[in-house]
Order: C-alpha cells, then sequence, then structure tokens
C-alpha cells in the first residue's frame, strides 16, 4: 500500500516519442469506478495488474494506491466483467532530468488524447516542464481514466 503523488498534464504535441526509451500496449476496464473507490483490471502487454485507488485529496494530486500482479488470463476473463468502456492506450516514458513522465497516447473512444503525468516525491517537489508539455489538468476528474471510460473524449462538447 502506498501514496501515489502525482500531476497530470495535456500534451501539445507528439514531439516526446523521440525521446521515448520505452513504451507499452495498455487494455484496462473498472470493476468499479466510484470517486471514492476504483478497481481497476489492467493488461500491459504481457503482465497484468488489478488495482484499487481512493478518493483524491482536495487538489487532485494524492491519493491511496493499491496493486498487486495478477494472472494474465484471469485478467483477460475479468476484463469482460468490466464496466464499458475498455481504455487503450500507448503509454511512452520519458526521462526529464530526475524524473520519467509517462505520456498516453489513447485510441479508441478517447483516440486524439495525449495525457502526461509525473510521479513525485512530495506535493511540493519540483521538476522541470519538457516543451511538449502542456496546460495542467491535475485533479480534473474528466481525464481520469475511469472517467474517460465512461464520457470518452470522442463525445467532449
Amino acid at each position: 500500500m502506498a501514496l501515489e503523488i502525482e500531476r497530470k498534464f495535456l500534451v501539445k504535441d507528439s514531439s516526446f516519442k523521440a525521446a521515448s526509451f520505452a513504451q507499452k500496449t495498455i487494455h484496462q476496464g473498472y470493476l468499479n469506478s466510484d470517486k471514492n473507490r476504483t478497481v481497476r483490471v489492467r493488461i500491459t502487454d504481457n503482465k497484468a495488474y488489478m488495482t484499487v485507488k481512493g478518493k483524491s485529496n482536495t487538489s487532485g494530486t494524492t491519493r491511496f494506491e493499491w496493486e498487486k500482479e495478477i494472472d494474465f488470463a484471469e485478467a483477460k476473463a475479468l476484463l469482460q466483467l468490466c464496466e464499458p468502456s475498455i481504455i487503450q492506450k500507448t503509454r511512452f516514458y520519458v526521462k526529464s532530468n530526475h524524473h520519467v513522465f509517462e505520456i498516453d497516447e489513447f485510441f479508441g473512444d478517447n483516440s486524439g488524447l495525449i495525457v502526461a503525468e509525473v510521479e513525485l516525491e512530495n506535493e511540493s517537489d519540483s521538476f522541470e516542464k519538457p516543451l511538449w508539455l502542456g496546460n495542467e489538468v491535475t485533479g480534473d476528474e474528466k481525464y481520469y481514466n475511469s472517467k474517460l471510460s465512461k464520457v470518452p473524449y470522442k463525445d467532449w462538447k
């Protein structure tokens, strides 16, 4: 069990891809997407995980997170039980000084959306903002993956 401390940003363009040192394909669904607790099943390439996240603090930067690797075949079966719809994305990893940004390029119903997250040691931890980093959306629930599964980017007005 741990606290997750992160900030989230929109991404201006795809120039981050040139600096990416790794990437993986992700499919994830939600068994529970209540804002007080989400229960997620995630398949990343050849591994699978179940994650429980608590409600974010008022700034949206910090929340409880528990994650456990689970059997791949069981995860595929659990995805069939998830709420509609399944999130599909490619995650890119980009190092920037002492931090690593995780950039998610979404597909399917969320195609066109690119969001970057950076995990921090504490809420006041500073970091260098790469040129491709756009407006901050930390705490804006419409950018939470659990919300994107219910109200996808394609439906935003």
